[in-house]
């Protein structure tokens, strides 16, 4: 094999785009975007989709593709950006995949493990329980459903107990399937026709949440607000169950004042930006830099890798 897909990962606001530009540019290939709120065209102040001059500096792909009312997962994109990568192969074989989308990394250098088709009105179900009675009623439906697996995450990575979202997936596999979420778990890692390149980037915690609170009053200036009250409507689905949507929903229902949800935003970015990295720090295979590391130090690397292998 002679494909490489050079993976930039890390936390929110770390810096990942630019650097994923400038490594673009670097080796003249394109980039493949792995954020799993960035697909979504409504949601572009609130997803930090790169700007129309990051996006004119570098070919991006899987940027503000899909609508926020088109069922899509994590297989479909699995599938899809695999696609993409073979045919971007016949041009280039470097490739760049930028995201701190963890779920949605491991599905194109690993794979997704096939789970069954939800149910009409479990998964709304589920979310109107969680609504009223919160993590705890999610913890005690996985707890009953799938112990072994309840029990493995407890010891292993409770971070995700909090993950609202993961919580769900769990719940509503076991519960429409009638199965363990366990079940569906392939522990088999599937072939691919590249080598993978992991480059994490990383910063001291004070700096990074510094780095969070910037955007996040950026994003208010930019429009943030208004993009939200556009999408009240469809609060209600999976795409906009997300920090930065959640919170301005709660405002514009007069349960928190406007600073409250803005603060808010940054505390549950912060916390979000600790699970990406708890996620990312159990691969070995990544390689990571301060995200002040001079770009020529993080290509010197790539370089290194693609010469060694």
């Amino acid at each position: 094999m002679n494909n490489y897909v050079i993976f930039v990962v890390g936390p929110t606001a770390i810096g990942k785009t630019s650097l994923a530009i400038e490594l673009a540019n670097y080796f003249k290939t394109s980039i493949l975007s792995c954020d799993s709120r960035q697909f979504f065209k409504e949601m572009k102040i609130g997803t930090a989709v790169p700007s129309d001059d990051e996006l004119a500096a570098a070919k991006h792909y899987f940027i503000q593709n899909k609508s926020i009312l088109e069922p899509y997962n994590v297989g479909d994109f699995e599938r899809e950006a695999l696609a993409t990568l073979d045919e971007l192969f016949t041009q280039n074989n470097i490739q760049i995949v930028v995201g701190g989308s963890g779920l949605y990394v491991n599905a194109i250098t690993n794979g997704f493990d096939e789970f069954p088709e939800i149910k009409k009105g479990i998964r709304e179900s589920i979310s109107q329980k969680f609504n009223t009675e919160g993590l705890e009623y999610l913890e005690s439906e996985l707890q009953k459903h799938n112990p072994t697996f309840y029990n493995h995450i407890k010891n292993t990575n409770p971070q995700t107990l909090l993950n609202p979202q993961r919580m769900k997936r769990f719940v509503e596999v076991c519960i429409s399937s009638g199965k363990s979420y366990s079940s569906f778990l392939n522990s088999e890692t599937k072939k691919r026709n590249f080598i993978p390149i992991l480059i994490g980037l990383e910063a001291e915690r004070e700096t990074l949440y510094n780095r969070i609170n910037l955007r996040v009053d950026n994003m208010v200036n930019e429009g943030l607000i208004e993009e939200v009250e556009q999408l009240i409507e469809f609060k209600n689905l999976n795409a906009l169950q997300t920090v930065g949507y959640r919170e301005l929903f709660d405002y514009f229902e007069n349960k928190i004042t406007k600073e409250v949800a803005i603060e808010e935003i940054k505390k549950n970015t912060r916390r979000f930006a600790k699970r990406q990295i708890t996620w990312f720090k159990r691969n070995e295979a990544i390689k990571w830099f301060d995200f002040s590391t001079n770009v020529s130090n993080i290509k010197n690397y790539i370089q290194s890798e693609i010469k060694e292998a």
